[in-house]
């Protein structure tokens, strides 16, 4: 009987007391039903007892029945449940290990040890198991993150979860999905805009025939260079070409290098029409306006570094440059010169002053373009003042200044950067002259003071750093000098009355700035170069006076000499002078140095490390043309020009900023073999 009762224990959800309630008061009415008949009338009184009888005994049958059966479905479910969870933890993909403080094994699942290879794993260091998985558990625990690593590990992709306080590895495998997700990126759409650099110059100088050639070469070979990497090419003009491909094609021609430029370059440069070109080229982003405006400031980058290059980028990310191995070209044409001239005259009519800067240490071409852009301004009858701390300059500039000084004419030229920042309006324009770098700038609070109302004038390559709004930007990478471009631009202004814009000794400054950055007319010349020379020439500009402002002093002559002697061919046709750590040396002797061993035989490029002051190095950077500096000192994160640039590093010594600088020396022969 009891073991009975036992099988008849109820299920949970039969021990409702409301049901008990409803059953039992039922029963009683059903037994009550049965007294009632009995005394009306036996006969129908036994009859309901035997069906109350009969009721009761199915109930109890039912109750047992459900019962069982109800116990039978969970213990079936438990089991069922258990069994899941050990066929999870054996076949699904999700391996997992369990480890000591010491990291040995002490327990893995079967999935996890397929990838292992080995059966005697239990009491081994992970370590000795497999390398790759211990470095990749340390490397997870350094993170100290919560989140999920994704790894890659003997040819999978796994999510990582670690739990070292338990000491427990899970890896899921997500090989399948990311195989979808890299399809999906290396399929998605890269734009290009690729512009022939000088085709409207020589076209006006070939026949139609030779310009039909021309234009069929071209077309042909970027035809030829987009099928075999699987891209689409449509010319939109006689100079413009749009390009698109997929992002798994474009990282092909990365490796490539983008030979087409070389190619182009070489082949032209053969039959006496040297063309280069220029290509921007956006991809990352699912929004096709947004990468083809990326596109198009990619190509505006390449064209104000100079052309001949490629720069990839993609939104919000940082540029990749390919290619600039070239002089920038001259443009034997002024018609720019003469638009940016008015453009800048109509500019500075609108503004109630205009201030004009400089870059950090501003030498002679620095201060020669921006007297020369304050004559402009004033020509109009606009205030106009170059920005100077006159008590802190190099030699060079000293001179000048004391010179202007002198002058009833010459001495409001220069305005102190305090008081500068104290008269600055919502009108007034902020002229940046030879840099367009807002780290380099002389004037930082200025700058964020008229961030939008900035015209940039520079010979520099444009770099990454630059101006977001500029009102108007002037940047020509062929000149020798910013004196160079504003010599131009003040050709095309009309004084009227007789008037002279510049007097002689701002054209003597500026013909100084030509000869320093052009060292003598001897590198980056052209016939521009010497048309500007010869025009401030014209104008007043005093030679004698230019030797005798540049001269340099017995004591700096002497410590430029004392840092040649260090210099040391570190590289074929490369020279590296490397100054004490302890002796902080001027940036301007650091450049006179370079520009000294470059007069060296066999020396095609210099590079002078020094000590600017108590937490920064210096890298000057010069090169005869063949070797591009400007790529080396940008990957130490400065720039310039191709035979002339520059960088500067913080918290390293002289001897970690020569390591630095050999390692991107030899990684720019690398990618230039």
């Amino acid at each position: 009987m009891k073991a009975f009762l036992k099988q008849l224990e109820l299920p949970a959800f039969l021990k409702d007391s409301r049901l008990t309630v409803s059953t039992v008061l039922i029963l009683c009415l059903s037994l009550l039903g049965s007294i009632i008949g009995l005394i009306i009338n036996p006969f129908f009184g036994l009859a309901m007892m035997l069906i109350f009888i009969l009721a009761v005994t199915l109930v109890i049958y039912g109750v047992y029945i459900l019962a069982g059966n109800a116990n039978n479905f969970a213990v079936n479910l438990s089991y069922r449940i258990k069994r899941s969870e050990q066929e999870a933890m054996i076949k699904m993909p999700l391996g997992i290990l369990l480890y000591d403080a010491d990291r040995q094994i002490q327990w893995v699942n079967p999935y996890l040890q397929l990838y292992l290879k080995s059966d005697d794993l239990i009491g081994h260091t992970i370590k000795s198991v497999d390398e790759d998985l211990d470095r990749l558990l340390s490397e997870a625990l350094e993170a100290q993150t919560s989140e999920n690593h994704v790894i890659t590990w003997d040819n999978h992709r796994f999510e990582m979860v670690v739990q070292d306080d338990l000491g427990v590895i899970y890896l899921l495998d997500i090989t399948r999905y990311a195989k979808i997700e890299d399809k999906y990126y290396a399929e998605q759409l890269a734009i290009g805009q690729v512009f022939i650099d000088n085709y409207d110059e020589l076209s006006e100088s070939m026949h139609d025939q030779d310009l039909t050639s021309m234009s069929s070469y071209i077309q042909t070979t970027l035809g030829n260079y987009a099928k075999k990497f699987n891209s689409y090419l449509k010319r939109i003009d006689e100079e413009h070409f749009i390009w698109l491909s997929h992002v798994q094609d474009l990282s092909r021609m990365r490796k490539d290098k983008f030979s087409v430029l070389d190619k182009v370059r070489q082949e032209t440069s053969r039959q006496n029409t040297p063309l280069t070109l220029s290509i921007g080229i956006a991809y990352g982003s699912d929004s096709i306006t947004e990468v083809a405006n990326q596109a198009q400031s990619n190509l505006d980058l390449a064209l104000g570094r100079g052309g001949d290059q490629v720069v990839l980028r993609a939104p919000g990310k940082d540029a990749h440059f390919y290619g600039g191995k070239s002089n920038p070209m001259a443009k034997r044409t002024r018609v720019r010169a003469r638009m940016v001239s008015q453009a800048v005259s109509e500019l500075f009519k609108d503004a109630d002053q205009v201030f004009v800067v400089g870059h950090k240490r501003p030498d002679m071409d620095s201060i020669g373009s921006g007297i020369g852009i304050v004559r402009i301004a004033r020509l109009h009858g606009v205030k106009a003042n170059f920005v100077l701390d006159t008590s802190q300059t190099s030699y060079d500039v000293g001179r000048l200044v004391a010179r202007m000084s002198k002058s009833d004419k010459d001495n409001d030229i220069f305005i102190n950067p305090t008081v500068a920042l104290n008269q600055v309006t919502d009108k007034s324009l902020l002229v940046m002259v030879d840099h367009s770098k807002h780290s380099i700038t002389y004037d930082p609070e200025l700058y964020d003071r008229l961030k939008n109302r900035i015209i940039v004038i520079d010979h520099h390559r444009r770099g990454e750093e630059f101006p977001e709004n500029p009102m108007l930007t002037y940047v020509e990478p062929y000149a020798s000098s910013a004196c160079e471009l504003v010599t131009e631009m003040i050709e095309y202004q009309q004084p009227g009355g007789g008037k002279k814009i510049l007097t002689d000794l701002d054209a003597t400054a500026m013909l100084a700035g030509i000869v320093v950055d052009s060292k003598e007319f001897s590198l980056r010349t052209g016939t521009r170069t010497f048309d500007a020379a010869s025009y401030l020439r014209s104008i007043g500009a005093n030679s004698t006076l230019v030797s005798d402002l540049l001269k340099e002093d017995i004591n700096s002559f002497m410590e430029r000499t004392r840092l040649v002697a260090s210099l040391k061919m570190e590289r074929p046709h490369m020279a590296v002078i490397c100054g004490a750590d302890d002796e902080v040396i001027d940036s301007v002797l650091t450049a006179q140095a370079a520009d000294t061993a470059l007069d060296l035989k066999d020396v095609g490029a210099s590079f002078v490390i020094t000590r600017r002051s108590q937490d920064t190095i210096g890298i000057s950077a010069r090169s005869m043309g063949k070797i591009n500096v400007q790529l080396i000192m940008e990957k130490l994160g400065g720039g310039g020009h191709l035979s002339n640039a520059a960088t500067q590093i913080k918290g390293k010594t002289v001897a970690e900023a020569h390591k630095l600088l050999l390692a991107a020396i030899d990684e720019y022969e690398k990618e230039n073999e």
